[in-house]
């Protein structure tokens, strides 16, 4: 396998995030939140919060404020309720994709609509290219079927690019990518690096190996190559590194 000028990595590996368990919220941090600090994971360029939330039945998060932050929430399992400031209530579930753009504020709840199961999802902060934006809701549904040894575009900077879009010039994708199978990435722009969650599977990129919810970032590069060890699901996330 080859690999193209990866000039700068690190590797994330999924035991050293930071964890809280609340009894209802079991949640694991990529970067630095709430009580979780680390002062070497702030941030990955504009990527700044990435949790891995597991919600007990019938629990959630009471309604709460946020602004000038894109919220991206990504359902792995169950059913989640939201309901905001701006008057949406919605269920997103597996292979919906939420954002949220909270620019001026926003205030939104989100609960596991479930009595008897768990909701697990990702809760992905980006940090936007404009301030105080009108707030923004949207929500989608992707067919699963279009990541399958292929790169799925989930998030966008364009309106009418497939996925939802946001605030930023960022890109994410998601594949279900089968065993002994390799896939390309050339990123969009030079200044951006990458950061690539391992949701499932085992993962090899150049030298590295991933294993289950470890993380690789990127940056100062083109493109590489992904390849699967065992069958694997990956979240790429294309942000810029300068903020």
């Amino acid at each position: 396998m080859q690999n193209h000028q990866i000039m700068q990595t690190a590797l994330y590996p999924s035991d050293s995030r930071g964890h809280a368990d609340h009894g209802w919220l079991n949640s694991y941090h990529s970067f630095s939140f709430a009580e979780y600090f680390d002062p070497e994971k702030m941030h990955f360029g504009a990527l700044r919060v990435l949790n891995d939330d597991t919600v007990a039945p019938g629990k959630g998060f009471g309604k709460h404020p946020h602004q000038n932050m894109e919220i991206i929430s990504i359902p792995l399992s169950g059913d989640l309720e939201h309901e905001d400031s701006m008057g949406n209530k919605q269920v997103i579930r597996q292979r919906d994709f939420q954002v949220m753009s909270a620019g001026t504020g926003i205030q939104h709840s989100e609960y596991n609509k479930s009595e008897d199961e768990q909701v697990k999802f990702l809760q992905i902060w980006i940090i936007p290219n404009k301030k105080n934006v009108e707030p923004r809701y949207d929500q989608i549904t992707l067919d699963k079927k279009d990541r399958f040894n292929q790169w799925q575009q989930v998030v966008s900077p364009f309106e009418d690019d497939p996925g939802v879009w946001i605030h930023q010039d960022a890109w994410f994708y998601m594949s279900s990518l089968e065993a002994g199978k390799s896939l390309d990435y050339k990123l969009h722009k030079p200044t951006n690096g990458v950061y690539l969650f391992l949701l499932e599977g085992e993962l090899e990129i150049g030298e590295q190996k991933l294993q289950k919810r470890d993380a690789i970032g990127m940056w100062e590069l083109d493109n590489f190559y992904v390849e699967a060890s065992s069958d694997a699901e990956i979240l790429l996330m294309e942000v810029p590194m300068q903020l």
